[in-house]
Order: structure tokens, then sequence, then C-alpha cells
């Protein structure tokens, strides 16, 4: 019979090829059926009369109402889709062959298919062939404990079922642990489900070892010879053209507080693409630093050193350009200031250098230029704030971005040299705090290099510092990352209870009632499982009919073809290429259906089945299904949705404790308590929380509350107060105490905006109270820097100055959650 089988072998890999230019051509008129001669409803084709819009549409082609728009048309599979397809086909079907057929060992051929398919198909594995590679390599390990332990577990069904709770906790909530092992946690889940059902057979257990082993290493082969991946653009390439476009935004910036046009510098990073403007160029790379614009392995999401440092680099960058637009849109107010354009033109330069030193063959950047030009700028800018002012153009006088010009109404002439002093400290402040963030961005670029931290000045009473995690072990980094998640506030933490529940108690419903294969009714409970019971219902009908369809094709072809091993061990690689293939383009039905054809390909193979087969396969899927559905519906069934208001209204919550508690510092009003660290962790879980959110579906928004602007603000607190503490020694950003009390009570005024709009999220209808406070508190801030204006500035009234502009600052992040204030511009995101 061997020889049967390789004979028949290498005709399936000539059917292999053919069948996946088959699969090409049928995905392309599955998809594009009006190509050729038909005409597609709608745009037609350049040179070609439109169809009358009241004709009768041709077969195949959609009716379209009038007003809604054309649905988008699915793209035909991607190159790295079919690449994928062959090295799992290849990898899974070599080690089946080879120890079915060659070597006579059975079950190690069942695990070297199912350890392929697992890790290859089920998980995610992304980057370069390199490190796709060693990502399977490191995996190994673990896939034998888990497969160790589901073979010892198996001797009882409520052994394995709580065997399968611990596992399937610990294995979804590891992935707190980063992308990459997020990306494994289907793959690691299955290495213990296969084994802990019957037959309960340890003495199998180095077959089953060796079967596992052989699959991974063919597969990791696969990976290195079959169309190896290119590595995708790194995330450190991503943040140095952000650094570097923002550094152009800097030179503008610099030639805005001076009053001539920009001169770009020798070696400079060149202009943005023709027709984009520079904050546009800028913004735009900014946004590609987003995670869900990044591929999942990619993310620095760890809770290491070097990825939390990463993290730092694009929320500096996301805050220094905010600073940046500011100084642009002040500049011609209170220019030219010679002092202000230097130190941004400093910024510039520190941008270019971070930029270069991020990635891992550039030169490493130091933080002492910008320092030192920060140091002589603090020193000297409030020496002569007035100065020579810029010749007025006619027109309306500028206004600072955030304030309204009927909070200080015009009153003549000799009011122009106080607006211009005015304009100028708030020039000054700017500028300032786009190098302070510029300094933070090459600290944490030193970090990413994995060079000594930097020296905490953070005061004992105000630490953690902000780059608290470059002074910890990694041991401890996870440990803390581990903790801090252990809440039900935790996204990590209610889908990992979740998921142990509801496998656990698939294992038990499979075991008492002895279903056939019980194996698939974990799997199908793994696989259409989602984070909201909403998510998990609509899977249900594509599975199930997927699977209907599956099992028909499945009963039929056992009927037509009966036990001949050889025919289905000749089919299975060209029906295995197609199922991989079209599953990802064509959605859960067809990858329910095609895989149901597959399995029982292989299982045919292993032991003689009939019809009854796709009956057991139907069965198990809808069994595992319902199993999934009720525990979305007993643990939190609408997803991240639900909580996220609340979340995002503790949020605002703790980022208005975080500024209070900053300012209260600064001025001596009061101590430190721990509010930035709660901000801190609380900024996290929102974080995590919203990206669940982004993955579910959802009503449409409408004129719903932008969650994106609430998180964004309570980074901006975060990056304000850092540099705020770094830079204003404690008690010494007010004049007197008087001065600290009022400074107190507007930072106190602008805490109580924040906590009107978080209020705001939970009840819609206190938003009209939320915008009276945000109005109240921005005119109160502007009177207030007003007030503080000396001429000549002394060190206390610049640091009032510093304070209002960042709570001016944050104001207008809040005015965008709900949209409140439309005048307030949009920063960057």
């Amino acid at each position: 019979m061997t020889g049967s089988v390789v004979e028949w072998s290498s005709r399936a890999m000539v059917v292999l090829v053919h069948a996946s230019l088959w699969g090409h051509i049928f995905i392309d008129r599955r998809l594009y059926p009006a190509r050729g001669a038909r005409h597609r409803v709608g745009r037609a084709p350049e040179g070609q009369a439109r169809p009358v819009p009241n004709s009768p549409p041709e077969r195949g082609a959609m009716r379209q109402l009038p007003d809604r728009p054309a649905p988008p048309r699915r793209a035909r599979p991607d190159a790295t889709v079919v690449h994928r397809a062959v090295r799992v086909t290849a990898a899974a079907c070599a080690g089946f062959y080879t120890f079915r057929y060659g070597l006579h060992q059975p079950v190690t051929a069942t695990y070297a298919l199912f350890g392929a398919v697992a890790v290859g198909l089920l998980a995610r594995v992304e980057g370069g062939a390199r490190t796709r590679v060693r990502t399977l390599l490191r995996t190994l390990p673990f896939a034998w404990v888990l497969v160790c332990l589901g073979t010892a577990l198996a001797v009882h069904a409520w052994t394995a079922a709580l065997g399968m709770a611990g596992v399937g906790f610990a294995v979804a909530f590891a992935s707190v642990g980063g992308p990459r092992l997020v990306g494994l946690t289907n793959g690691l889940q299955l290495f213990y489900i296969l084994p802990c059902f019957p037959p309960y057979a340890p003495d199998a257990l180095p077959q089953r070892l060796g079967g596992l082993t052989a699959g991974l290493l063919l597969l990791a082969a696969a990976e290195r010879l079959l169309w190896p991946e290119p590595p995708p653009t790194d995330y450190r390439d991503r943040l140095a053209r952000a650094a570097g476009a923002v550094a152009g935004l800097a030179d503008l910036a610099a030639a805005d507080c001076t009053g001539r046009p920009p001169t770009a510098p020798p070696g400079r990073t060149g202009p943005p693409p023709p027709g984009t403007p520079a904050e546009e160029h800028a913004l735009a790379l900014l946004d590609d630093l987003r995670f869900s614009r990044i591929p999942m392995m990619e993310r620095p999401a760890g809770p290491g050193a070097v990825d939390r440092a990463l993290t730092h680099c694009a929320t500096t960058l996301h805050f220094t350009a905010a600073e940046l637009l500011r100084v642009r849109r002040l500049g011609p107010a209170g220019g030219p200031y010679p002092e202000a354009a230097g130190v941004v033109a400093a910024t510039a330069d520190a941008l270019r250098a971070a930029g270069a030193g991020v990635r891992t063959d550039g030169p490493v950047p130091s933080a002492t230029p910008i320092e030192a030009r920060i140091a002589a700028f603090d020193a000297d800018r409030g020496s002569d704030p007035a100065g020579p002012a810029a010749p007025r153009a006619a027109g309306p006088d500028p206004v600072e971005p955030g304030t309204s010009r009927t909070a200080e109404p015009r009153a003549g002439a000799a009011r122009e040299p106080r607006r211009t002093t005015v304009a100028r400290l708030a020039l000054g402040t700017l500028a300032l705090s786009a190098a302070e963030g510029t300094r933070f961005l090459t600290l944490a670029t030193r970090t990413t290099r994995r060079l000594a931290p930097p020296p905490d000045r953070t005061p004992p009473e105000q630490r953690p510092g902000p780059f608290w995690y470059a002074h910890e072990p990694a041991p401890m980094l996870w440990w803390r990352r581990i903790r801090g998640n252990l809440t039900t506030r935790s996204v990590y933490f209610r889908n990992a209870l979740r998921t142990a529940g509801a496998l656990s108690a698939a294992r038990l419903v499979a075991g008492a009632l002895d279903l056939t294969h019980g194996f698939w009714v974990l799997l199908a409970t793994l696989t259409l499982m989602r984070t909201s019971a909403v998510d998990t219902r609509m899977t249900l009908r594509p599975a199930l009919a997927g699977t209907a369809g599956g099992a028909a094709v499945t009963a039929l072809l056992l009927f037509a073809v009966g036990d001949h091993p050889v025919f289905y061990a000749a089919a299975l690689p060209p029906v295995m290429l197609f199922a991989f293939t079209v599953s990802p383009v064509l959605g859960l039905a067809w990858a329910q259906g095609t895989f149901t054809v597959v399995i029982a390909m292989v299982f045919t193979q292993l032991t003689p089945a009939g019809w009854q087969l796709a009956e057991a396969r139907l069965i198990d899927v809808a069994t595992g299904a319902t199993i999934g559905i009720l525990a979305g519906l007993c643990a939190w069934p609408r997803g991240g949705g639900h909580d996220l208001r609340r979340r995002t209204a503790e949020l605002l919550d703790r980022s208005a404790a975080a500024l209070s508690e900053t300012v209260a510092v600064v001025t001596g009003s009061g101590p430190a308590r721990g509010a930035l660290r709660q901000a801190r962790h609380c900024a996290l879980l929102t974080e995590a929380l919203y990206a669940q959110y982004r993955s579910e579906r959802h009503q449409p928004a409408g004129e719903g509350p932008n969650w994106q602007a609430a998180v964004l603000t309570g980074q901006h607190t975060l990056r304000g107060a850092e540099p705020l503490l770094a830079r204003v020694r404690p008690g010494t950003a007010a004049t007197g105490p008087q001065g600290a009390a009022a400074l107190a009570r507007r930072a106190d005024q602008v805490a109580a905006a924040f906590r009107h709009q978080g209020a705001a999220l939970l009840e819609p209808t206190r938003l009209g109270g939320a915008e009276r406070a945000l109005a109240e508190a921005r005119a109160a801030l502007h009177e207030d820097r007003v007030t503080a204006t000396r001429t000549p500035a002394d060190p206390a009234s610049l640091h009032t100055v510093d304070i209002t502009l960042w709570l001016t600052g944050l104001l207008d992040d809040l005015a965008r959650v709900h949209g409140s204030a439309r005048a307030a511009p949009a920063r960057p995101h």
C-alpha cells in the first residue's frame, strides 16, 4: 500500500498546483462577477455609456438602494495568505504522510499534522521569517508542557475539566505579556485540549511529543524555505519617520517665532511630499503610530523596559507635536522672539537626533544639548518679555487657541503692549514645553537602546518618576503588569475568566454526553466565542451554515468513495490548500465548511469512518458554539462597549486628581499622594478596554462621545505633568501664599470640568453643565495668565503661565470628548 500512496502523492502534488490556480479563478469569479463584458452597477468603465438607471439589473448584479452607498467588495486573497496556506499545507502533509504511511505511527502522524495546523493556521505568528522561526522554537517547550498535562489529566473527565479551567485561564491571561502571546493563545490552548480527551494513554506520550515536535520543526523549515516573509516595517522606523516630520514642524515653528521664511539647514530631513502641508504630513505619520495601524506582532505592548520606552516615545511625540502646533498659532502674535526661536530650533535638532537614534543602527542621542538650551532659556526668558514687537497686520488681533474674544474685550491701543507681553510669555512657555517633551523623547530613546537609565531626579515623595520602568528588573516589570491586571476592570482578566469557564464547561459536557470526537466541541467554543454575546451570536449562523454545508459534502464523499484511504491521501493536499486559501477571504462559513471536509479526510485515513462522521462534526460544532454563547451571556455579555463609559469617566476622574495634585505640589499647597501613579495605571486599563471596544460590533455611533479623544486627554495629562514636576521645584510656581491658593483653585476648577465631562459620559443629560464648566474654566485661566503677567517677569509668574497654558491645552483636549467646543483646535492623535 505504501507504493500506491507514494504514487498517488506524486500525482497529488501536480493536482496541488492546478487546484491553486483553479482556486484563484474561483475566487476571482466569486468576488468579481462583473469582470469581462458585463457592466458593473453604478460607475461605468471609462469611455462607455453608463447603464440606464431604470433598466433592470443584469443577472448576478446586486440591486442598490438610491441613498445607500455601494457595499465595498472584498479583495482577492493576498499573496501572503496564499504563501501561508502553502507553508502550512506542506508542513502538515509532510509530517502526516511520513509518520502515517512511512513509519506506520498514526498517533505521531496526528500530532505532527495537528501541531503544524494549530500554530500555523489557528494561531497568529507574524513578522519576518526569522521572527516566525524564533517564535515557533520558543513555543515548543510550552507545547511539551501542555501536552504532558493534557495526557496526565485525561484519566477522568472531571480532572480534565479542572485542568482545562487552570490552563485556559493561565494561557489566556498570559496575553498581558504582549502581542506575541496574544497571537499564540489559541494554539497553546489546543496543545492541552487534544490530549485531554480519551483514550487515556500515558504510554503514548513519547509519540505525541515526537509528532508535535516534528510538526513545529517542519513548519519552521517551511517558514524559512517556502516564500519566506520579509520583515514588516519596524516600529522604530515608524518612530524615526514621525520624529523627522515633527522636526520639520519645529523648523516652521521656529520661523514663525522670528517672522522670517523657514530655511532648511544642510543635512536635515527633506520636505513632505508635494502638495502635502507639513502639519498634515506630521499628523499622518503620528497617526501611523497607532496600534490599530500596526501588525499585531510589531506592537511594542510588552511589559519590558524597551517596549515601554518605545510607547513612551510615541506618546511624547504626540505631546511635542501638539505644543509645536500651538507655537505656530501663537507665533505671529508674540513674535519676533529670537530666544524662543532658538530653543525651538534646538528642539528640531534634538528631534532629528532622537529619530536617528531610535533605530538600532543609528547614533545614540545625547540629552545634554537640549538640556543646556532649556536651562539657558528658562533662566533668561523673563528678563525682557516685552522686547521688540513685531509689526501687526491690519485686521483682527490674533487670539490664542482655546480662548474666546469675549473673554478680554478690546479696550483700545493702550492694551496692545500688555497683549504683546502676554503673547510673548505664552510663546516662551510653549517653546519650553515642546523642548521639555523632546528631552523626554531623547531619554526614552536612550532606554530603547538598552543604555543605562537616566538618574531619577524626581523627589522621593513624588516617585515613581516618568522613567520608573528603566530602573526595574525585567521580572519585576512582568510582576507589575500581572498584578495590575488582576482585577475585573482589566479586559485581560475578564477574557481569561470567560475562556476558562467556557472551555471547562465544554469539556464537562463533552465527557458527560460521551460525544464522538469531543475535541471538536472545545475547538468550536474556542474559535467561535467572542468578547461579547452579540458577537458570539453573530458567528453562530455562518458557523452552523458552513459546518452543515461541509458535513453534507463530507457525507456524500464518504458515501460515494467509501473506505479508500489512498483517495483521501491524494486529495488531502489540494483540498487543504484550497481551504486555507479561501477561508480568510470568504469568511467564517467557508472556513467552517472547508475545515470540516479537511478533518474528515484526515480522520478517514486514521480509522474507518462512515457518513456518521459528518453528523458528529455538526453536533459538536453546534454544542461548542452554544456553550460559547451561554458563557458570553453569563460573563460580561456586553463586552468592552458596556464598561467603556464608566472606565473612561474613571480615567477623567483620575486625570483630574493627577493635575490637581501636580499643581498642589509645584505651588507648595499640598503633598503628593500618588495620584499620578494611579492615573498611569487607569490609563493602561482604559487603553486596553478601548482596543477591545474597537474590535467589537456596535450600533452606529452617531453623535456619541469621542472615546479616542478621552483616552488622549488622559495621556496628555500625564505627559504634561511629568516635565512640570521635573523642572519646577516644589513650592516655586506661584508668588506668595495667595498666588498659590489662587492657582490651586483654578486647577480644581479644571479638575471639576474633567469630572463634569466624565459625568456627562455616564449621564448624557448633564452635557450642558459640562460645557458650562469648560467655558468657565477656560475664561478663568485666561484671566489668571493676564493677571500674573509682570514686567520683567519673575520665575514664579513664569511658572504660573506655564501651568495655566498646560491646563488650557488640557481643556482643549477635553472639549473634543463631546465636540462641545468646536472652535478649539484639534490636537494630534
